[in-house]
C-alpha cells in the first residue's frame, strides 16, 4: 500500500474514533485492513457506556457495529454507487461485563456479486452479520444489517 492509502486509512481511524457516538461511548476502530474488506472495534466497559445495570449499554453496543459494512462498501465499490444502511437488528445474547469486541469482514465475491447485479438491476439490497463478543469469547450479541446499494445516475 502507498503512503497515501495508509495516510487515508490512518485518517478514517482517527476521525471514527473522534466521531461523538464513539467518543463518548469508547468505542474505537482497532484495526482496518488495506483493502476495507476486514476491520476489528472494540468498546471497553466504562462509566460513560454503562447501564443502569453495570453493563454494556445496549445503544453503544449497537453504536460499535453500525456504520461499518456501509463504509467497506463505500471504499470498495467506489464512487459510482450510492451505499445507505436499511434497516438493522441487533439481538442482545448475554451482558457486556468488560471489552467488547466486534469483527465485519466483507468477501471480495460479495463486491463482485453487487457489480454484477446493478449492471442489469436499478438497485440491490445485501444482508450482513456481525458478532459482538466479550474478552473471553462470550457471544454478548448479534447484528444484522441490511445495505441498500445502486448505481449513480450517469
Amino acid at each position: 500500500m502507498g503512503m497515501t492509502g495508509r495516510l487515508r486509512r490512518a485518517v478514517l481511524e482517527k476521525a471514527t474514533s473522534l466521531y461523538g457516538p464513539f467518543l463518548g461511548a469508547g468505542i474505537r476502530l482497532a484495526e482496518m485492513s488495506p483493502d476495507h474488506r476486514y476491520c476489528r472495534v472494540v468498546m471497553p466497559l466504562t462509566f460513560y457506556n454503562r447501564n443502569y445495570v453495570g453493563t454494556q449499554f445496549g445503544g453503544s453496543l449497537y453504536a460499535m457495529a453500525d456504520p461499518w459494512f456501509m463504509l467497506m462498501l463505500i471504499k470498495n465499490l467506489g464512487p459510482d454507487y450510492i451505499v445507505w444502511d436499511k434497516s438493522a437488528c441487533i439481538n442482545f445474547r448475554k451482558p457486556g461485563r468488560g471489552r467488547v469486541t466486534a469483527e465485519f469482514r466483507l468477501e471480495q465475491g460479495v463486491v463482485d456479486g453487487i457489480r454484477a447485479e446493478l449492471a442489469s438491476a436499478p438497485k440491490t439490497d445485501r444482508t450482513f452479520k456481525a458478532e459482538i463478543r466479550d474478552d473471553s469469547g462470550l457471544l454478548i450479541a448479534d447484528v444484522v444489517k441490511v445495505v441498500n446499494i445502486r448505481k449513480k445516475p450517469a
